[in-house]
């Protein structure tokens, strides 16, 4: 018997004891811990198995795909894209097959399971997760990403602060370039458009929804295009104006950082046909503005959501201290008292009132969420311990400042309803 080529980042005891030297359809045994969870429609075989504590997602595919994916999904790690982590490839000659290895998404959702609870008549609940698609394939194209095959199946949702974040789960046809021209970038669009309103048509179909619907569903998966288009213009625009008009440029980095990009580098540079113009050209890093200066202060790894929300946090914690200090009190003391007397301790009490769901630090965002719609619901401060009373049971008040709120994304469990891949 050939035995099994083994490329794994994490070697440990749990990984190493699976058995590779058997096909993935023939895991369901009692040393393996498999765990049930409901996946997409794919091309290929996928498990989920539990081992060191960690859960991890297991795909049976053709070794050269498997170690094409495997080595794109490192290419993506490097660059901070959101994408799953790749843990290892597997090859297993015997049966001319390999297994991918990445890690769980954890607190992710898939579009189908999300769309089951989304009411028909509120199509605010779909823009903001078709926005987010959006937002990830100009993330992937800035990077040079080709993605090839963007679909409802091939992503995952999840929330970071009171945000939606998207992820690729599925690198089969991706393809890693200094850059894509404009034909590159407008093909792997077309591809997108073309299997969201695929996917959502047949869902709706699936789950029963009205016919009348579908034409509603296409056209939001057109809007894909125009929340992509808009994105990208705005981050590739150089706008001209007048030299004594130098103050637009702030307002220029003000809403690049709003949408949470970082600023490299400004680049003004006088306008050819007329010098007295200038052209300003904005280098835009990553989508990690907030992110990044909380991680200066504080330390703490969070996504760009989560960041926004957190910062306002440590704003007001920092004006609580100076004003009990009766003087200044330096960002970097505020953001160290910070995290011990606040975060640290709250975090693990929002966690617990939601049930461990999700993560601890999103729990303490929707716990400020609740605090803060709770408050202008009274026209007072209501307190951390009444938030948290209101977290465990749920109540989530709805009025017009609820826009972002949590329960546009409900957290309630899945019904019972199973779909035919």
């Amino acid at each position: 018997m050939r035995a099994p080529e083994f490329r794994l980042r994490a070697p440990s005891a749990g990984l190493l004891a699976l058995p590779w030297d058997r096909p993935l359809s023939q895991w369901n045994v009692p040393d393996v811990a498999l765990r049930d969870i409901a996946v997409g429609p794919s091309r290929h075989l996928v498990k989920f198995v539990e081992a060191d504590g960690l859960l991890w997602a297991v795909k049976d595919m053709p070794g050269r795909i498997a170690v094409k994916e495997y080595d794109v999904l490192r290419r993506l790690e490097e660059m901070g894209l959101p994408a799953v982590r790749p843990a290892g490839v597997v090859l297993q000659p015997e049966f001319d097959t390999a297994i991918l290895v990445t890690r769980y998404l954890e607190g992710s959702w898939q579009y189908r399971r999300l769309f089951m609870r989304l009411p028909p008549d509120q199509p605010k609940h779909r823009e903001r997760l078709l926005d987010a698609m959006a937002g990830l394939l100009v993330e992937l194209h800035r990077h040079g990403v080709f993605w090839g095959d963007c679909s409802l199946a091939n992503t995952l949702f999840s929330r970071d602060g009171q945000i939606l974040q998207a992820w690729l789960v599925d690198a089969e046809t991706s393809e890693v370039h200094p850059t894509l021209s404009r034909g590159q970038r407008g093909h792997d669009l077309d591809i997108t458009v073309e299997n969201v309103a695929m996917g959502m048509v047949d869902l709706a179909e699936r789950l029963g929804r009205p016919e009348s619907l579908q034409d509603t569903l296409i056209a939001e998966a057109e809007q894909v295009r125009v929340q992509y288009e808009t994105l990208w213009e705005l981050l590739h625009a150089e706008p001209v104006f007048g030299f004594t008009d130098r103050y637009r440029v702030e307002g220029t980095i003000r809403r690049l950082n709003e949408l949470g990009f970082a600023v490299d580098e400004i680049s003004l540079q006088p306008v050819t046909d007329d010098p007295s113009q200038l052209k300003v050209h904005v280098a835009v890093g990553d989508r990690r503005y907030h992110a990044q200066r909380l991680q200066e202060l504080t330390g703490l790894d969070v996504g760009e959501g989560q960041a926004r929300i957190l910062l306002g946090d440590l704003r007001a914690y920092q004006a609580q201290l100076c004003q009990e200090a009766g003087h200044d009190v330096d960002e970097s003391t505020a953001a160290r008292l910070w995290v011990i007397e606040v975060v640290t301790p709250y975090e693990r009490l929002a966690h617990d009132v939601v049930g461990q769901k999700g993560t601890a630090i999103q729990a303490y965002c929707d716990l400020l969420e609740v605090r803060w719609l709770l408050s202008e619901q009274a026209g007072h401060d209501v307190g951390t311990n009444k938030a948290l009373a209101a977290l465990a049971r749920g109540v989530i008040p709805s009025d017009s400042a609820a826009k972002m709120a949590i329960a546009e994304v409900p957290t309630a469990p899945m019904p019972a309803i199973e779909l035919d891949d």
